[in-house]
């Protein structure tokens, strides 16, 4: 939901190389909605969006090129209801895969006139690279995407890439492991004194873990406000033996921050947990994990395609709930062993935060 003028914002792409927008005329998600489509030069696929002050961002993945295409939406139009809606883009770079555009939470509204930020893991295994697209609908030719700003972050490794590594009980099947991008969302929020950007991705585990997979995170922090961002605290939440992969985090009014993901293992059937860490907690440290949905049953027959995201966002009405969505096996939908996957959506917050 775009919490800026309460709407519900509703995307679909189809290989027919088509990217279809529904911005609803209400903070009613059950009512009417203005619709556009835009056509476009390649498959969009893996599509994610982001509400900013002055559009719609989004970024996809040129099918067959792999590369990745920021673009910007005119949002005032979309809300308005106007019969056309501009679509800018950038020209697909192949050295770009898989961008996040900078997603708002929060009351306080970025600097007037601030660019999105789009962030991507970089070349090499221990940065980040982010770019900033500032749009001029009314003056397209003054729209701008500039960058890379490398931002160095602790060096992880990959766990699996192009193929799938994450085990179940039998008789799962290894799932895909989804370690090769940075995982929606890249959430933003402006605490005056300085913005902060929670994200995270799939990596390796360190020591202590036989497991294939663990979450990193990040808090990119730009101090004052308005300048560039840089490493603030980062992490690796992993279990002893327990995959954890396909994750979303977020960060509530108080700074504190969630972090969702998918739990597997030869002995823990495909379940939704979630972490957290207080604002004044150890730099770096996350708690103690929640089983929110424990998977009964395991995926076979569906050429193990796990995701392609999850979703960690705040609740605009009190700023400190989390809504977290996720996929997991359910044996009432399926069976014991099948391709018939279900969804969760779990809510929760810091007793801190009122």
């Amino acid at each position: 939901m775009g919490q800026l003028a309460e709407r519900w914002l509703v995307t679909y792409f189809t290989y027919e190389f088509r990217l279809c927008i529904a911005v609803s005329t209400s903070s009613d998600s059950t009512g009417t909605y203005n619709r556009y489509s835009y056509g476009i030069d390649a498959d969009p696929d893996y599509p994610k969006y982001a509400v900013w002050p002055d559009a719609y961002y989004a970024s996809f993945n040129a099918y067959g090129s792999g590369a990745a295409e920021p673009c910007a939406f005119d949002r005032d139009a979309m809300l308005n209801g106007k019969s056309k809606a501009a679509m800018i883009c950038f020209t697909p770079d192949k050295n770009n895969f898989s961008f996040l555009p900078s997603d708002l939470d929060g009351a306080t509204l970025p600097p007037t006139g601030a660019p999105n930020h789009y962030v991507e893991l970089g070349n090499t295994t221990n940065l980040l690279d982010e770019y900033d697209f500032h749009v001029d609908f009314a003056h397209p030719k003054k729209c701008t995407f500039t960058g890379p700003h490398s931002i160095s972050v602790p060096s992880y490794s990959f766990n699996c890439v192009l193929v799938n590594c994450i085990p179940q009980p039998s008789p799962g099947e290894l799932l895909e492991g989804l370690g090769d991008r940075l995982l929606f969302r890249l959430a933003y929020r402006n605490f005056s004194d300085h913005e902060s950007m929670v994200v995270a991705h799939s990596v390796a585990p360190g020591k202590g873990s036989t497991a294939v997979s663990a979450m990193r995170w990040y808090e990119l922090r730009s101090t004052p406000v308005g300048g560039k961002f840089s490493l603030y605290q980062a992490g690796t939440f992993q279990n002893r033996s327990t995959s954890l992969w396909m994750g979303s985090a977020a960060m509530d009014k108080q700074g504190n921050i969630a972090l969702g993901m998918s739990a597997s293992s030869n002995t823990v059937k495909p379940s939704v947990w979630y972490t957290g860490r207080l604002a004044g907690d150890p730099l770096g440290k996350m708690e103690t994990p929640i089983v929110a949905v424990k998977g009964t049953a395991v995926e076979t027959g569906d050429n193990q395609r796990w995701g392609d995201y999850s979703s960690m966002s705040i609740d605009p009405a009190d700023d400190c709930s989390f809504w977290y969505s996720q996929m997991y096996y359910n044996k009432k939908h399926g069976g014991a062993a099948s391709g018939d996957w279900s969804t969760r959506i779990v809510v929760f917050k810091f007793d801190s935060c009122k």
